[in-house]
């Protein structure tokens, strides 16, 4: 799984220079079906867009997914500002990045406070116990459970 998460990775410039092979024109036909630039000068415009947001996108989700400290839900408020920005590209490409913030208030409203509240329960064991800082965040990682899952975090 790790090599394929590698490759994936080191394959980000060649992903995003995929929009270079769209067309520069406003409509693009593909098998999948018609694209109508609509708001931006011509198909090759909007594909630099979309790109210039989803292999960030991609890069935030492999972070995600595989990251084994506490506070990796905070990832999920740049996760869902470019879900955002990439919907809107779709969608409502007049409003492009307009009122971003209003969609993502419920989403820091539950994120934000959650994280404050696990680093205050790290603090709250760190003044009641002798344990270091490094000692308390293993305690929240997820770890592997035996030899092969140690072996398999590695590639």
């Amino acid at each position: 799984m790790g090599s394929v998460i590698a490759t994936l990775i080191a394959m980000t410039p060649y992903l995003f220079s995929l929009y270079e092979s769209v067309p520069a024109t406003k409509t693009w036909d593909t098998f999948f079906g018609t694209y109508q630039s609509g708001f931006f000068e011509n198909a090759n415009t909007a594909m630099w867009v979309i790109t210039g947001k989803a292999i960030p996108l991609l890069l935030i989700f492999i972070w995600f997914f595989t990251n084994r400290h506490w506070w990796y839900h905070s990832l999920l408020v740049p996760i869902v500002m470019y879900l955002y920005q990439i919907i809107v590209v779709f969608y409502d490409e007049a409003f492009f990045d307009k009122f971003q913030i209003m969609y993502m208030l419920p989403i820091m409203a539950i994120v934000i406070p959650s994280i404050y509240l696990i680093r205050a329960k790290i603090f709250n064991k760190i003044n009641e116990a002798s344990k270091s800082l490094e000692e308390l965040e293993d305690e929240f990682k997820v770890s592997p459970k035996n030899f092969w899952d140690k072996i398999k975090q590695y590639f």
